[in-house]
């Protein structure tokens, strides 16, 4: 019976492995994200496949994304199209407030319409990403639920007209 010689274990997983306490100022290393970027390129992506991709285990892989996730670093959600889903009106509104931008922030952002809302420091003081099945429903949207929160003083809508870019490739820079 010929001799086989032991399986080799891969000089990656031993190399790589010193690098997972090395972390940058804001807490990530250089295998989160790795790991953010292959999550980024498909969500669903096995634990086993990233282990290999990046040299650590398959147990460090889940703890790392489980870490990652409980920080608020990341999320693995599913991207949807809104205007394959039923929405026909997509903009984003620029709102002026006098008084309090925090109260007219958190009203805004109770809207189940508003996917996105951010204080800003410039002509608005509140810019917000909105989604409506078809124009009345942004009238409605805009007049019943933006124009007569308290402190809103003005409201400037942009129709999304064709998206040219979305990305999420960002967060492994």
């Amino acid at each position: 019976m010929p001799a086989t010689s032991p399986k080799r274990k891969s000089t990656k997983r031993v190399e790589r492995s010193n690098l997972e306490l090395i972390p940058t100022p804001n807490g990530l290393d250089a295998i989160d994200r790795q790991i953010i970027g292959q999550l980024q390129l498909d969500g669903r992506r096995a634990y086993g496949a990233i282990a290999e991709e990046v040299g650590l285990s398959e147990a460090a892989v889940r703890r790392r994304v489980q870490r990652l996730k409980d920080s608020g670093v990341m999320q693995i959600v599913a991207i949807t199209d809104p205007q394959l889903l039923g929405y026909g009106r997509e903009a984003l509104v620029g709102i002026r407030v006098h008084g309090d931008v925090r109260t007219v922030a958190d009203q805004v952002a109770a809207i189940d319409e508003a996917n996105y809302v951010v204080m800003t420091a410039g002509s608005f003081d509140i810019i917000a990403e909105v989604i409506a099945v078809d124009d009345a429903a942004l009238v409605h949207l805009l007049n019943d639920s933006i124009r007569s929160i308290p402190g809103v003083t003005e409201v400037e809508t942009f129709l999304y007209l064709k998206l040219a870019k979305q990305t999420y490739a960002w967060g492994t820079k």
